[in-house]
């Protein structure tokens, strides 16, 4: 009997050593809090057809991640001093010509930026707000225009930062690549830029970048412009990563 009790427990531990490790998480250790990202998608000039993707494709990343939540407006009035409160991250995603935002509004975006959230803005998001100086700092550039719509190479200047991690030296993808009224080079720090010579081209063309904002963050990303950038994980990889950077505490 003895032996066979012995036995027993000898296989039973053997068992329990085959099974991986749990990791040691305090049972008070609290989870880690998904950043809030409050995402606009209003237009009162172009409207592009991405828009829809643009929107089932972040709330799908929110999902599938945890890393953040989605609320996705139309309504520009949406955006005010006490409804900012409740967010880290502002996303004009696709926006377009001078939105109808009234002067407490403007200030309260610049607030919210200045005192240590983020902004994040991507393709047409350059083409908005012509008329509101503190905006475009917010984005870094005015789009000037987009000579080329074609398949062409982006180059990764920064491979360290969370909104270009994974995605090597460079990449190609189907795009319409923008041009800037003025280089932001000089007062933001370029992530991407256009493989001028894959265009017949000689030039600097940033085309994603981030800079400090007071207290706050901002990045932008000139890509977007087709639902299926929407659908590519590499650009996917990118909003993840910067909206991780934008709300990082």
């Amino acid at each position: 009997m003895l032996r066979f009790l012995l036995l027993a427990a000898m296989t039973a531990c053997a068992a329990c050593s085959s099974q991986p490790a749990a990791p040691a998480t305090p049972s008070n250790s609290p989870s880690p809090t998904p950043i809030r990202v409050l995402m606009l998608t209003a237009t009162s000039g172009f409207r592009h057809d991405s828009i829809p993707q643009a929107r089932d494709t972040m709330g799908t990343l929110a999902a599938s991640t945890g890393q953040f939540t989605v609320t996705a407006t139309e309504d520009v009035g949406a955006i005010t001093r006490s409804s900012l409160a409740a967010y880290d991250v502002l996303f004009f995603a696709l926006t377009s010509g001078e939105l109808p935002f009234d002067a407490d509004q403007k200030n309260a975006i610049v607030e919210f930026v200045s005192n240590g959230k983020g902004f994040l803005g991507v393709h047409s998001a350059a083409d908005t707000l012509y008329d509101w100086s503190d905006y475009g700092r917010f984005v870094g550039a005015y789009f000037k225009e987009h000579p080329w719509t074609q398949t062409a190479g982006v180059i990764v200047e920064d491979q360290n930062h969370p909104a270009t991690s994974g995605l090597g030296g460079g990449f190609t993808i189907n795009e319409e690549f923008y041009t800037f009224r003025e280089n932001p080079r000089p007062h933001v720090q370029v992530l991407l830029r256009l493989d001028s010579a894959s265009v017949n081209a000689s030039g600097d063309y940033p085309l994603a970048w981030t800079q400090t904002i007071g207290a706050g963050r901002s990045y932008y990303n000139a890509l977007g412009h087709f639902p299926e950038t929407w659908r590519d994980a590499r650009f996917q990889r990118q909003l993840l990563g910067a909206i991780q950077w934008l709300g990082k505490k």
